[in-house]
């Protein structure tokens, strides 16, 4: 297990280094974070489809789905089928979001090897997102992330709202620091620092992050944009400037957070990708096959989207008539 950073004294050893890497992990969340508002169900086949597409453009980091309740997110009911269902792949990561003990039991039992757990910088984001406070959340992932590191699982912790709450406004760096420590002394691995409602700017994650990092290992570290106004890329490059290597994003912009007013879609895996490679930095992505896996999810939503707008006005009318379900 990594060694703890001392959460009493900065790391002078870990410093915002000004050289920009040279090779970037991306870590896809489209099919759970991209999928998990639309409305019209999406058949397990067609998820499987696109994650088999993303992994052929070369995405080695792949969010699949989330062992949260079905009746929370109705979307990521097929959990437990989707990840049998996904041929191993040499060199693909697939993970999956947990949200308490019950859906840890359902992810080993899906034979997935990898999992996320959340909370957030703010206590109005955290009470409003799983009705708990930071501090219960910590103590109620605490359990989860024990139990998965005795199992042989890799542990990534989500810190939503770690620039801006919708709630709260502007978030101070220390309670994102506190909640960071926290998550890596109980073992967790790998950081995603989220700006959940897409308002920071460069100078809001150059003086967040270069402050974390005193504290942080840039290598256990990265960064999750929303691009509400259009700056998502801008932060990916003020990020990249002080060394941090790690970010995530969704194929076709998809997603966004329903507990986020104002909160619109993820950073584009395709903008980030071709921004990335424009700077002469390695993804490992194709390009164009990225561009298919983005097609093909865009057109079944452009599809399902349009049936549950015309099931709405059927319903308004009064002249609904249900399809199946295998067809939404």
């Amino acid at each position: 297990m990594d060694t703890p950073v001392n959460a009493a004294e900065p790391d002078k050893t870990v410093k915002a280094n000004t050289v920009k890497p040279k090779t970037v992990k991306i870590v896809e969340v489209g099919p759970r974070d991209g999928l998990q508002n639309e409305k019209a169900l999406i058949d397990t086949s067609t998820k499987r489809q696109f994650i088999e597409k993303l992994a052929d453009a070369g995405l080695k980091f792949i969010e699949v789905t989330s062992f949260v309740s079905p009746k929370a997110v109705p979307q990521l009911a097929d959990a437990l089928e989707l990840v049998r269902s996904l041929p191993p792949r040499e060199g693909v990561h697939y993970s999956a979001l947990v949200p308490n003990l019950k859906g840890l039991e359902r992810a080993l039992e899906s034979g997935i090897r990898e999992i996320a757990v959340f909370t957030a910088a703010s206590n109005s984001f955290t009470q409003n997102n799983i009705n708990m406070t930071i501090e219960e959340s910590l103590a109620a992932f605490s359990p989860v992330v024990d139990r998965a590191r005795r199992e042989g699982l890799f542990v990534r912790g989500y810190i939503s709202t770690a620039f801006y709450c919708p709630f709260e406004g502007k978030i101070e760096k220390e309670p994102v620091l506190a909640v960071c420590q926290r998550l890596l002394e109980m073992g967790v691995q790998e950081l995603s620092i989220g700006d959940t409602i897409g308002q920071a700017v460069p100078d809001d994650v150059r003086a967040t992050m270069a402050h974390l990092l005193q504290f942080l290992p840039v290598s256990q570290v990265a960064m999750h944009f929303h691009d509400t106004n259009g700056l998502a890329i801008e932060n990916v490059m003020a990020s990249l400037d002080l060394g941090i290597s790690i970010f995530d994003s969704s194929a076709g912009g998809l997603g966004g957070c329903p507990y986020a007013p104002g909160a619109s879609g993820n950073l584009s895996t395709d903008a980030l990708v071709h921004f990335l490679h424009g700077q002469g930095i390695q993804t490992g992505v194709d390009e164009i096959k990225l561009a298919e896996a983005s097609g093909l999810i865009r057109q079944v939503i452009q599809q399902t989207d349009g049936l549950v707008e015309d099931i709405g006005n059927l319903e308004y009318l009064g002249q609904v008539t249900y399809p199946p379900a295998s067809t939404l």
